[in-house]
């Protein structure tokens, strides 16, 4: 004798039951404006300097609206033809790149060290790396600037970008030092049984391995140098000025060119975004590996 039955809605058949449905359908608009106000709330601040950057300082002072009434690329123009303008770019990027390279040349043998050898004071010097980086810059913006009035690298981009090395070699080597530590020490013992030198072995198969981890070191070595501001300012003059201390030293007999500086801010944001763009994924790892 059979006996029909009728499985549960939402139960047997493995569907959402009615009531499923209708939570998720009150849940979902609430998130999706959380999302949004949120969205809104991080691009405010971008949109209006791009607004800003359209205007002239006319409209900008006198009126308050959403969009340009005469949009204007007269701004971005001044920069571009304006030598006091895009040469603080060029120089921005000399130093930047400088800091970028050294610093990571510097920190990959070091995080090495720390990462496959132990030896008497290690942890300590470790320490004493980091406590460079939370140092504030302005702790040594007068000596850096002594130091670099001395021997002739005042108003160079190697001036900044070796001053910039005391911060970004200690964040560099603390980075690698977490990637390198999850690899295994047996692929050292083998290259070397294989005979490969240390030299070869390291550029050959270690640094492959740890090629997220050196994309996050340059990233935040970039980042860093790119937005610094007083160290920047205080080590260069005229022929090295960078764009950051430009943009602090543009008064005209009229007050601050509103329209000009935030143009100016619009262009600056382009090469950190570039830079997020094309290390996104490193950085991602970085953050799943719990060193970023």
């Amino acid at each position: 004798m059979s006996t029909n039955t009728t499985p549960a809605t939402g139960a047997a058949t493995g569907t959402p039951s009615e009531t499923t449905l209708r939570t998720r359908g009150r849940g979902f608009p609430v998130k999706a404006l959380v999302i949004v106000a949120y969205l809104v709330f991080l691009l405010l601040p971008i949109y209006w300097l791009l607004t800003m950057a359209l205007k002239t300082n006319q409209e900008i002072l006198s009126t308050f609206n959403l969009f340009p009434d005469n949009p204007t690329f007269a701004n971005f123009a001044v920069i571009l033809t304006d030598p006091a303008w895009y040469m603080g770019y060029v120089n921005s990027t000399i130093y930047v790149v400088l800091n970028t390279l050294i610093s990571v040349t510097v920190a990959l043998p070091a995080a090495y060290a720390f990462s496959r050898y132990r030896f008497m004071g290690d942890k300590h010097l470790f320490f004493w790396l980091l406590t460079n980086r939370m140092a504030p810059p302005a702790v040594f913006a007068l000596p850096f600037f002594q130091l670099y009035s001395s021997i002739g690298l005042f108003d160079t981009p190697l001036a900044v970008a070796l001053a910039h090395c005391l911060f970004n070699v200690p964040l560099a080597v603390w980075i690698l030092e977490g990637f390198m530590g999850g690899v295994p020490r047996e692929i050292d013992e083998t290259a070397y049984i294989d005979g490969y030198s240390f030299p070869r072995f390291f550029t050959r198969i270690f640094m492959p391995l740890i090629a997220p981890g050196i994309g996050v070191a340059a990233f935040f070595c970039f980042m860093f140098s790119w937005v610094e501001l007083l160290l920047a300012r205080t080590l260069t003059s005229v022929d090295a000025k960078p764009i950051s201390a430009t943009m602090t030293r543009t008064v005209s007999a009229s007050g601050l060119d509103w329209g000009v500086l935030a143009a100016a801010g619009i262009l600056t944001i382009i090469p950190g975004a570039l830079v997020i763009y094309f290390v996104r994924n490193h950085i991602a790892k970085g953050f799943a590996l719990g060193r970023v």
